[in-house]
């Protein structure tokens, strides 16, 4: 059987090892799985699954207190789950990356999921959350190494908009 081809999620966990990434926080999410996997594999890191998003905010605040790097992966309609918590994030001067997978963007087929996607950019933006938008596979690996540059080296929260192109179209039938 032939090796599997590297993906994009192969190259964001070379760009958390490489920055030594601890903690990752996550909501389960089908955009997100593989990444997912490999880093429930990955025994340099801690996979944290959570109820809610905001609690991934949290948590990352406490790894830089104990002054390990944490990353905290959501989709697009758990953002704003955050905002209160980001202006913590903002106010103490956290380092934060979060990776964002955008529902209703790309083919989108859920009405529910539109609003929130027109919302994430704008409100993380007004937070004080920095915005890189991807919406290229062959692009995830070189953008999340500069978000965690951008986030680990000026301690700023950093989302990486990961379109539906990237992650895939969710189809319900």
């Amino acid at each position: 059987m032939p090796p599997t081809p590297p993906t994009w999620s192969d190259d964001v966990m070379q760009i958390f090892r490489a920055q030594k990434i601890r903690q990752v926080a996550y909501v389960p999410d089908t955009g997100l799985k593989r990444l997912i996997e490999q880093v429930r594999a990955d025994k340099t890191m801690e996979a944290v699954p959570l109820t809610t998003e905001e609690e991934g905010v949290a948590m990352a605040v406490g790894a830089c207190l104990g002054g390990e790097r944490a990353v905290l992966l959501l989709q697009s309609s758990g953002t704003g789950n955050c905002i209160n918590m980001l202006g913590m994030v903002t106010e103490c001067r956290v380092p934060l990356l979060l990776l964002v997978t955008m529902r209703g963007t790309w083919a989108e087929f859920n009405p529910w999921q539109i609003p929130m996607a027109e919302a994430v950019a704008p409100v993380l933006s007004a937070i004080g959350c920095m915005i890189k938008k991807v919406d290229d596979p062959a692009q995830v690996g070189p953008t999340v190494s500069a978000a965690c540059q951008l986030a680990f080296n000026t301690n700023r929260a950093v989302a990486v908009l990961m379109d539906q192109r990237v992650v895939g179209v969710k189809e319900f039938k």
